[in-house]
């Protein structure tokens, strides 16, 4: 069992109602681009730079089952898996590293599935949570 999150391009989801955004995220989740998803090369400015700081933090795994944290990285999210003794840690960082990056933030783990939205101060504002 893994924690999850996610961090977008909020230009590329429609992130300010649930319903469409979820099946956004649904579609995204198929993993149907052509191009291999270890790449951040492959993501927006913005992503490349989570990215960037985000594997300083938490350096990305090296072979299936090893230790270090999972990123899929598609052109406009980039989908991270870590292990729960690590929950608070990257919870903090991933949410202080897309407020630092103007991206959406994505709790996938969450029962509430909340998501929030750079509010272009340097800041998150939550967007959506049932």
């Amino acid at each position: 069992m893994s924690y999850d999150l996610m961090v977008f391009d909020p230009a590329a989801a429609p992130a300010k109602k649930r319903g469409p955004f979820l099946d956004w995220y649904d579609a995204q989740a198929e993993w149907k681009e052509e191009h291999d998803y270890d790449d951040p090369a492959n993501s927006t400015p913005g992503l490349r730079g989570f990215f960037a700081d985000i594997a300083a933090e938490f350096p990305p795994q090296q072979e299936e089952d090893g230790p270090g944290t999972d990123f899929t990285i598609g052109s406009a999210l980039i989908y991270m898996t870590f292990e729960w003794d690590r929950i608070d840690q990257a919870h903090e960082t991933v949410f202080r590293l897309a407020a630092k990056h103007q991206l959406g933030f994505f709790d996938v783990s969450s029962d509430l599935a909340e998501t929030w939205l750079p509010d272009n101060k340097g800041g998150l504002y939550i967007a959506h949570s049932d």
